[in-house]
């Protein structure tokens, strides 16, 4: 019979496309699984999923607004009418598994499959857990983590460390260096910057970035900035204001195989995925940590890097007037460029969607026993 798998959460790109990246390769190994994807209502992962071939279901769950107490008057409604759909989701599709990736919908998914008795697998992309995983792993069957050290959040015999699974068009960069030159129109005798502030864009990064384009025209430095569609207008406009300098500017890319090509260093918020993605393919990296991000995580992921000497680390209250400086000073500086290049690589996981995957379907034998 085949299998079928409950895969829950979303939110961001951080939790989403390690969602699909998981499903993708259980799909490769046994292509005769069931999926459905369990996400939040109105939530980037309600088109993202649908793209990539998997049927979604959404929850009308919302996070908890840490800013703003007032506004969460009515997470309790929404958390009960969450946990009723999950259950009426479980007894429809009659799951043999579930999987959760973190995100708002997560929690009641598998909230209402443990008390099913359905089993269910964690994975927290992030170095420092999040509320709603830390609350489920006590009855979790297995936890993956992307990082050393999680026993500090989860029991530890039920710890796998794993990393986060990432698109496979990343783990080969062979032969793409011109490829991506030709693409993003760039001249291939200068260095490049490649800007990414999630898939939102970050705001100070790009007014940084913004700040320095002076600089950036001045060193012969080429860029490529994703800003994020609320930036993207303003940071056009910028740009063609700069006479000599080479830049592709978009909202959002989707070659980002070619894109982490073409980069010699990456200004990056430090999102989990962007983390391992960085890693995987190899490159020096400016992280500058999202400051509200849920427990400071984005720091946390950051700091992992850097005191392996793996990233170097800006704070965001600084990017304004330092994150310029920093990246030209350290294009300079070949060597620092190819240890971090080195040091990054090193704490790599390119095999992780499918060891993840496997140890899911070795889940799956054992409950059948």
């Amino acid at each position: 019979m085949p299998k079928r798998i409950i895969i829950s959460g979303g939110g961001t790109g951080g939790h989403i496309y390690p969602a699909i990246a998981i499903a993708s390769a259980i799909q490769e190994i046994a292509p005769n699984c069931e999926f459905l994807f369990v996400g939040a209502e109105g939530k980037m992962e309600m088109e993202k999923v649908p793209k990539a071939g998997f049927k979604i279901v959404g929850l009308p769950i919302v996070g908890i607004n840490r800013q703003h107490m007032m506004k969460n008057l009515l997470f309790p409604f929404k958390l009960i009418k969450s946990l009723a759909k999950a259950f009426s989701i479980l007894n429809e599709f009659k799951p043999d598994m579930a999987v959760g990736v973190g995100g708002y919908a997560s929690g009641p998914m598998l909230l209402a499959a443990w008390i099913k008795g359905i089993p269910y697998v964690i994975q927290e992309q992030n170095s420092f857990a999040g509320i709603t995983n830390k609350f489920l792993a006590s009855k979790a069957k297995c936890i993956f983590v992307a990082y050393p050290h999680m026993e500090k959040f989860f029991p530890k015999e039920k710890i796998q460390y794993l990393g986060n699974p990432v698109r496979k068009d990343l783990i080969d960069q062979t032969g793409k260096k011109e490829k991506a030159i030709a693409h993003f129109g760039l001249q291939p005798d200068l260095p490049c910057i490649l800007i990414i502030g999630g898939s939102q864009g970050a705001r100070t990064i790009n007014l940084a970035i913004q700040i320095g384009l002076d600089q950036l025209a001045n060193s012969n430095v080429q860029i490529i900035w994703q800003t994020g569609i609320p930036f993207e207008k303003e940071a056009q406009a910028s740009v063609e204001k700069q006479a000599g300098l080479h830049a592709f500017v978009s909202a959002f890319i989707y070659e980002m195989d070619l894109a982490y090509a073409a980069a010699d260093l990456v200004i990056s918020r430090a999102g989990a995925l962007s983390v391992s993605e960085i890693c995987l393919v190899g490159k020096a990296s400016i992280l500058v940590p999202l400051p509200s991000a849920a427990e400071d995580h984005q720091t946390q992921n950051a700091q992992s890097l850097v005191t392996k000497g793996a990233a170097i680390l800006v704070k965001d209250v600084e990017a304004k007037h330092r994150l310029m400086t920093e990246a030209l000073s350290c294009l300079q500086n070949k060597e620092l460029i190819t240890q971090i290049e080195k040091q990054s690589k090193s704490m790599a996981k390119p095999t992780a969607a499918h060891d993840i995957a496997t140890n899911i379907l070795a889940l799956l034998t054992l409950h059948e026993k």
